[in-house]
């Protein structure tokens, strides 16, 4: 049995070689928007722009040759997803709204190709680019097919410069047919409301509601005809029963008469018989994650799981596929994965993926690491290579992924000369949390390298330092790590060489840091969780 998949790359490449036609149960997306910029600048004209490198989960999107040949490629494609493209260039211009546009149009063609006729596709985005999507939308699955705009209030009321508080995200909710699956999903009613109305005892204990036996509307069949002496045609309406049924619920002492005839009967609605309050499609019961929570993991855009676990269970059953095509820290995988469901995760960053190892394996245990395969890796010392030449900072950071070790922020005041960061406890309940320094070399080292490193393990009182390289060490590189001597482990009495060299290739043979595992506190911890033993089924070519 295939099984479940994470890819590491362009999720639009992933999905055209690896994802079959009419695979997929459910897709939910939350594509990377300009959520903490002004949404103003999607609008502005091309000019000179900073050359930094952007980090991975920052927004992308610029009109740029790039997104002028997706823009290209799509229009020529043809069909209602051409026409609404050159709408959007007519309306906006060529302005980083419709570079956005342009990169999602072709992705979305494709989650729809690989969505089953029963499938649901639900796409996360902000207000700001809610309306142009949905145009997006109904080209490509049809006006038909949408079947809700959900609103998820994700925040209390807060001051906002001369505008109403933004409290809200927009999740675009469409089916590919008809008979796309849909669970109805519910929630307990709130005690106040259920003491509120059903408050009435037939003396049994049981407590009810009287509701109206009519509803609007005449009709010419038996739930049209007078009962008992009642006629709801004078009233414009008709039984919510045939009079048959309402004969039964008599007998059954479901009806309630008024004393003396005063008023309409009506029909006992029993409180413990309630499936629990339909969910509309405004959700401002789901709180967004307590920056100090325990779910929360440190992903700037990160979303509560019960967020995706309302999605999942309202449109698929246990053993169904979803796909997340951008899935960041992995809150729609590790909402799949706990109700057991097969899943697919896509991201273009190898510090997602890395995250997502990390999240699992904390709420799963080692064993998680049999139920999952990561494709789209370096699995040879010449391929991580060729990653390097193609982009240090993910060569980077799939390294530091390789020895467990959490990437320092490549920003301006970031800590200068680290790479990465281990850390971790060897002493007990109470003792001190200590580092390993981390600095990563795609291209030849020297001495001079491991001196560096060694004065910043000095600056930042590090009890171990590493240098992870493509090429081996010389002679006088093992000289001068071989100098820095030993850290003894007071919880443990075990030494460990303060400085060490590992090359790419060793790490990718197995061999790790030589440090006191005891207790890693490298990375946020996901919650723990029940393991899943869902066998899933093949899905790919």
């Amino acid at each position: 049995m295939e099984p479940n998949q994470l890819f590491y790359g362009d999720n639009l490449d992933v999905l055209q070689r690896h994802v079959k036609d009419e695979s997929i149960d459910l897709v939910y997306l939350d594509p990377p928007f300009k959520s903490n910029q002004d949404y103003n600048v999607l609008f502005a004209e091309h000019g000179t722009r900073s050359t930094a490198q952007i980090k991975a989960f920052e927004d992308t999107w610029r009109w740029d040759e790039v997104a002028a040949a997706a823009y290209e490629e799509t229009v020529e494609s043809g069909g209602e997803v051409a026409q609404a493209m050159r709408a959007f260039r007519t309306l906006i211009g060529t302005s980083d709204m419709l570079a956005y546009l342009s990169m999602m149009a072709p992705r979305l063609v494709e989650l729809r190709r690989v969505l089953k006729p029963t499938g649901s596709l639900y796409l996360h985005c902000d207000p700001a680019a809610s309306h142009y999507l949905k145009l997006l939308l109904d080209a490509i699955f049809g006006p038909t097919r949408f079947r809700n705009e959900i609103i998820w209030k994700r925040t209390s009321s807060h001051s906002s410069s001369k505008k109403y508080a933004p409290i809200h995200d927009t999740i675009l909710y469409y089916g590919k047919s008809e008979s796309a699956s849909w669970n109805s999903p519910r929630v307990d009613y709130e005690e106040e409301y259920l003491d509120r109305y059903y408050k009435y005892d037939d003396g049994d204990g049981r407590l009810h509601w009287r509701a109206d036996l009519c509803a609007a509307g005449t009709r010419k069949g038996s739930s049209g005809q007078p009962w008992r002496g009642f006629d709801p045609a004078v009233k414009g309406m008709h039984w919510k029963f045939k009079v048959e049924r309402l004969d039964e619920l008599d007998a059954e002492g479901r009806i309630y008469w008024p004393p003396g005839g005063t008023g309409w009967p009506q029909y006992k609605r029993y409180r413990e018989e309630l499936k629990g309050k339909v969910i509309p499609d405004i959700w401002d019961d789901i709180n967004r994650i307590n920056p100090v929570g325990g779910e929360r993991l440190g992903y700037p855009t990160q979303k509560p799981q019960a967020l995706l676990e309302r999605i999942i269970q309202a449109s698929t059953h246990e053993g169904d596929t979803v796909l997340d095509p951008f899935c960041g820290c992995g809150t729609t995988i590790a909402a799949a994965q706990r109700l057991r469901r097969r899943w697919i995760g896509i991201d273009i960053t190898h510090l997602a993926i890395n995250l997502i190892r990390h999240r699992l394996r904390d709420a799963y245990g080692n064993d998680i690491t049999k139920d999952y395969r990561v494709i789209g890796e370096p699995v040879t010392a010449d391929e991580a290579g060729e990653l390097a030449k193609e982009d240090p900072y993910q060569f980077q950071w799939w390294a530091l992924g390789l020895v467990g070790a959490r990437p320092t922020e490549q920003k301006k005041g970031a800590d200068k000369g680290i790479d990465g960061r281990i850390y971790f406890h060897d002493e007990g309940p109470g003792g001190k949390t200590k580092q390993i320094i981390l600095s990563v070399k795609a291209g030849s080292t020297s001495v001079p390298h491991l001196r560096d490193l060694r004065g910043v393990m000095e600056r930042e009182n590090a009890e171990i330092g590493v240098l992870i390289t493509m090429k081996g060490p010389t002679q006088p590189m093992r000289t001068e790590a071989a100098s820095a001597g030993y850290f003894t482990s007071p919880g443990w009495q075990t030494k460990h060489p303060r400085l060490q060299i590992l090359t790419v290739e060793e790490l990718l043979d197995g061999k790790q840091i030589d440090y006191p595992h005891v207790t890693g506190v490298t990375f946020k911890k996901a919650p723990k969780a029940k393991p899943n033993e869902l066998e899933p089924e093949p899905l790919f070519e």
